[in-house]
């Protein structure tokens, strides 16, 4: 008799009890080995993949994608067995006949990758039921899963961009009309569609329940939080970016070369904040009880859109980071954070953040402190405006820039200079080297 090992979530962190699960990366029957990840598992931090603990066929999985579950919990089992020959993936009734068919199928998916339009390997659970319930067969679908799999959103995808059925176009009265009498050019009158005709059918009125996911359930209770417990006050002012887009321009090409990363507007900025900072250490503390906690450093928080939503992860003593490092830093994150592979530690700490909202053309926002941090930096988009300079009036690219700030540990006049220390640096990038 083959043995069975459950296949269970472990302990993912202090004080996390429950998980919600990702897009598995294999199906019933599949062959695994061991160590190899079988689905993504989120935390209220970070998400982390799961691997198999032993080799074997994957059978009677009991969770699918968005469920909940809890540390310890079995969400499937493994049935030890020896790996077929070219096994990528096989049936657990069947014997060498049965297992060669998958293996190949696998390797035709491979050979023609995971790429938009390919024909699906293997058909996730969730995908097969909406492709049951909407009466379509995994050869209409392209597969962008991991092996060629079939996933829950490319179903979803598909029937969102899938063209309405139209019926086959029938002559009208007035064009019957015009045709009868050969010479004439007159168009025939047209009559506008009366609303009855429009609406051929009832209204879609339906909804869907989806639970909210660990990290935005973190997310929504941070920020209720912060609301709650904290004096937050925002303020703005203006920048004139025509000085370091000028910089960047003229130095971006060489950058590139001797780097191997781009160079960036949030370098400039993640810079900045550094020297405004320094000078006004009440926005790089925090409230701790009845203290107050002033920090020698700049841990700051870049804002990156991910693929759960928004994360922040933390770059450490950027003070001590070169442009090079700062740009090369984020880039890896939003890489890892657009393949939702970011670690709790990543997330970790942090004493000040930035929000880039500009990157989604937002023009002025109010962005919300991230406990226990004592302020955030909204940055937004670039819009050539009228500006009075030396009595004159030009166009140039201002950026809306603002700091919400807890007012508990911040003054007004704190808040407003380490803004107008931002203006003055961004406006004037000579100062960073400078150190002025």
């Amino acid at each position: 008799m083959s043995e069975i090992v459950d296949v269970e979530i472990p302990t993912v962190g202090e004080s996390i009890t429950e998980v919600q699960l990702g897009q598995w990366m294999k199906s019933e029957g599949d062959w695994v080995d061991s160590g190899e990840d079988l689905i993504d598992i989120e935390t209220e931090k970070a998400s982390v993949q799961l691997p198999s603990p032993a080799a074997g066929f994957l059978q009677d999985i009991s969770k699918e994608s968005e469920d909940f579950a809890e540390v310890g919990e079995v969400i499937a089992k493994i049935r030890v067995a020896p790996k077929p020959e070219g096994a990528g993936g096989g049936d657990q009734g069947g014997g060498d006949s049965a297992g060669a068919e998958p293996a190949k199928s696998e390797g035709s998916a491979s050979s023609s990758g995971a790429s938009s339009g390919s024909a699906a390997s293997f058909v996730m659970p969730a995908a097969q039921r909406l492709l049951d319930e909407n009466g379509l067969s995994a050869s209409d679908v392209p597969a962008t899963g991991p092996g060629g799999r079939l996933l829950k959103e490319d179903v979803q995808k598909f029937l969102e961009n899938r063209p309405a059925k139209s019926s086959a176009p029938t002559a009208s009265a007035g064009q019957t009309s015009s045709k009868s009498e050969p010479g004439r050019s007159v168009a025939a009158p047209s009559k506008p569609p009366s609303r009855s005709s429009l609406m051929t059918g009832a209204p879609d009125r339906s909804e869907e329940v989806k639970p909210l996911s660990m990290l935005r359930r973190t997310i929504a209770s941070r920020l209720v939080s912060a609301q709650q417990t904290a004096a937050l006050l925002t303020t703005f002012n203006e920048i004139d970016m025509q000085p370091t887009m000028a910089l960047r321009k003229k130095y971006k090409d060489a950058f590139l070369e001797k780097h191997g990363v781009k160079l960036g507007f949030m370098s400039f900025f993640a810079k900045a904040s550094v020297e405004a900072l320094r000078r006004f250490p009440a926005v790089n503390a925090e409230i701790r009880e009845d203290s107050a906690i002033y920090r020698n450093y700049q841990d700051i928080g870049i804002a990156i859109g991910g693929g759960k939503g928004l994360v922040v992860p933390i770059l450490r003593n950027v003070e001590r980071m070169s442009f090079a490092e700062i740009e090369w830093t984020i880039g890896d994150f939003a890489k890892q954070a657009g393949e939702n592979r970011l670690q709790a530690e990543d997330l970790i700490g942090g004493t000040f953040t930035i929000s880039n909202g500009g990157v989604y053309g937002s023009l002025l926002s109010t962005p919300i402190v991230n406990p226990p941090q004592s302020g955030i930096l909204g940055l937004h988009s670039i819009q050539d405006r009228p500006v009075a300079i030396d009595g004159k009036v030009e166009i140039r690219p201002m950026m809306y820039v603002a700091l919400t700030y807890d007012h508990r540990i911040v003054d007004g006049r704190e808040a407003v200079g380490f803004l107008r220390t931002i203006k003055e640096v961004i406006e004037d990038p000579a100062r960073l080297f400078l150190e002025l």
